[in-house]
């Protein structure tokens, strides 16, 4: 399926991107490229092929969900720039608007 160049330069603009004539070209040619590789994809039976959540045959990679260590209170505020005895101090970022 061939890409013309006004479909690159629609795209392009949906993407708010500009590309010069020369890219626009190389773009057209790259993408028909792609869609006739998909095209002859689509062709390949499937019918029989159960879908799959990953390319490879992983079964219990992921360990449990379980605390182990818990930071405590004090060291959590220990390596803070700015702390009171409770809380962390932060810069305030939402205030009133400059004029």
């Amino acid at each position: 399926m061939p890409v013309s160049r006004e479909k690159v330069r629609y795209i392009a603009k949906l993407a708010r991107l500009r590309f010069s004539d020369e890219e626009e070209e190389v773009l057209a040619n790259d993408m028909s490229t792609i869609l006739s590789y998909m095209d002859k994809l689509n062709q390949v039976d499937t019918t029989d092929v159960p879908p799959m959540t990953h390319v490879l045959d992983l079964a219990g990679v992921v360990r449990k969900d379980e605390v182990e260590h818990r930071i405590d209170h004090e060291d959590a505020l220990s390596g803070a720039p700015d702390a009171d005895s409770d809380y962390f101090s932060v810069p305030k970022v939402i205030g009133q608007s400059q004029p």
